[in-house]
Order: structure tokens, then sequence, then C-alpha cells
């Protein structure tokens, strides 16, 4: 089974069309420090789905503490410049929707 962190606000229910298309979700929101993201079971995730652009160097955290992890923005914002070399896939839920993306990525 593929198993995702969900990190930052789903407002628009992406997780749940992740659970639909069978993946296992562990949704964090706040500051996603090491500890938060262990906790979540990183070491296990296949996928890191980021949201919240505020809290992008988890981006960083996420692929030092699991360098398989596949790291996909899903987001309005820019990602940051820093952020850029290690996320996988980015898009902007304006042209992607919540189905789309579940059915994609699973």
């Amino acid at each position: 089974m593929t198993r995702a962190i969900l990190a930052g606000p789903d407002d628009a229910g992406l997780g749940t069309a992740l659970e639909s298309e069978g993946i296992d979700v562990a949704h964090v929101e706040g500051v996603l420090t090491a500890d938060v993201l262990d906790d979540a079971g990183l070491a296990d995730a296949d996928l890191f789905v980021l949201t919240d652009l505020d809290e992008a160097t988890a981006i960083t955290v996420a692929k030092d503490r699991n360098p398989d992890v596949r790291v996909v923005v899903y987001s309005h914002d820019s990602l940051p410049e820093f952020a850029r070399g290690q996320a996988d896939l980015a898009m902007d839920p304006t042209l992607f929707g919540v189905e789309m993306v579940a059915e994609e990525l699973a």
C-alpha cells in the first residue's frame, strides 16, 4: 500500500481523494519539524505532499530523513528557490483538481 504524509491545510479535500485511490494518508499541520514528520511515519512514506509553502523547509527535512520519498507540492503559491531542486512535482490547485492529482499519484 502506498503511504503518504499530507502536510498543511487540506481545504480542497486532497487527503480524501488520495484515500479513495487506496493511499494511506497521515495528515499533519503546524510547524513541520523532524519529530512531527517522524511521528507521522516519514520513514515508511512513499509520498510527502505539502500544501503550505510557509513550511517549505520541511521538504529538506523530509528528503534528509527519507531520501526515497517523492515530494509533491500542491499549492497556489510559488515554490521557494531553495526547495525547487528537491521537489519532484509541483501543481497548482487551480489547474489540477484533487481527483486528477490523486489518480496520478496512485
